[in-house]
């Protein structure tokens, strides 16, 4: 299922928008945002599966770490890491909890992490970009892709939007499909802070 990955893709359409763009008041250049930044655990790393006929499965992870590592004039050298811990997973209700972390979903006890490695990032727009990478989960692995908006921006602390769309089967997790979708949806808020 998840995570992180667009702390990078953030600075980069910000630090590439100051090539193409006049800076918007706050919006760091290239030189400000190179670095590396560790996301921060005030990040919201909150999923949802719809169900058919309405309700679903709302959800988070409490327990997350990640890094990204911005090279000043060389982006094509951006790497983001990203790591949940799936044991983590919150919904408010012990029963779906337990059912998640069970062999059926997550299978904690034999998966201790879910994993994403950026390989690329684009700049879609002048406070926006769209970045891809690998995810590993349930000892599968596949090709993702999250959005990114920038919103907030301080010299220390970054913040931006993120979200995606992952299908379940990649993962061997999709258990009680048609009832429930096969696509998990990520709605993000993530913050990092330059190390």
């Amino acid at each position: 299922m998840i995570r992180g990955t667009s702390i990078l893709t953030a600075i980069v359409l910000y630090s590439s928008s100051a090539q193409l763009a006049p800076a918007a008041p706050g919006v760091p250049n290239l030189t400000e945002a190179a670095g590396r930044y560790t996301i921060t655990g005030s990040s919201d790393i909150r999923f949802q599966v719809d169900q058919v006929g309405g309700g679903g499965i709302k959800g988070s992870f409490r327990r997350f770490s990640g890094n990204f590592n911005l090279k000043a004039g060389d982006l094509s050298n951006a790497v983001v890491n990203f790591e949940l811990e799936p044991q983590s997973v919150s919904t408010g209700q012990a029963r779906v909890d337990t059912f998640l972390r069970s062999s059926a979903v997550f299978d904690t006890e034999n998966y201790d992490s879910i994993t994403f490695r950026s390989n690329r990032v684009e700049q879609t727009g002048p406070d926006s970009a769209h970045i891809t990478g690998t995810l590993t989960a349930k000892g599968h692995s596949a090709a993702e892709s999250f959005d990114v908006r920038l919103t907030s921006w301080n010299g220390r602390m970054i913040g931006f939007t993120v979200s995606g769309r992952i299908l379940r089967s990649h993962y061997a997790m999709d258990v009680g499909t048609p009832i429930y979708s096969n696509v998990v949806e990520f709605d993000m808020l993530v913050e990092g802070q330059r190390n």
